[in-house]
């Protein structure tokens, strides 16, 4: 049960777009975004924040940045947030055997050097205190541009601040993720109704 109760979707006037666009990218609007509606210029910063890292313009694959933030989720524990990024990752084109593999990255003949290094660093960056070295940064630079290594970044903070909040709140998980993560995602760990 939330610590704080979701408003329902039409609570707020002046969010009607913003729900809306969850709406029609989802089929529902996420139950984060309804607690947010409290305080609606989060719901509105966090839209404009979010709809910059999964920008369609993006020069790292949508996908596979849905990966980066199911593994900086997952590093943290926020059960929440992974069912979401893994079923994003899905909707966006990611090959599902590739997602149920992604806790195996380091060895899985489905992920290049360059994603390995990549979810590397979305580990270290997702780790407290954070496990980014400047060693790490280096080999990174040898797989990803500055652009990239900012896209990936971005990935992990927007999920640090949303794996925060869902675990804080402690928000309930729609029926969509759920089904997906109950699918895809038991063998890494995921159990529903689990917090942390």
């Amino acid at each position: 049960m939330s610590r704080v109760d979701p408003l329902p979707a039409g609570a707020n006037p002046e969010l009607q777009e913003t729900l809306q666009t969850y709406q029609n990218y989802l089929g529902y609007v996420p139950n984060s975004v309804l607690i947010m509606q409290h305080r609606p210029k989060l719901v509105k910063a966090l839209a404009q924040m979010a709809s910059a890292v999964w920008d369609k313009e993006s020069e790292v694959n949508l996908g596979f940045k849905r990966l980066v933030a199911y593994m900086a989720s997952r590093t943290h524990g926020c059960n929440y947030s992974m069912a979401h990024a893994a079923e994003a990752a899905h909707r966006v084109g990611m090959d599902d055997a590739k997602l149920e593999a992604v806790t195996d990255y380091r060895t899985s003949p489905r992920f290049t050097e360059a994603e390995r290094v990549a979810l590397d660093f979305a580990v270290a960056a997702a780790s407290q205190p954070n496990g980014v070295t400047d060693g790490l940064f280096e080999t990174m630079k040898r797989h990803w541009t500055d652009a990239q290594i900012v896209e990936i970044a971005g990935a992990v903070a927007l999920n640090g601040f949303l794996n925060r909040w869902s675990d804080t709140m402690a928000v309930p998980l729609e029926p969509e993720p759920i089904e997906f993560a109950t699918k895809h995602l038991a063998r890494h760990g995921w159990r529903v109704g689990k917090h942390r």
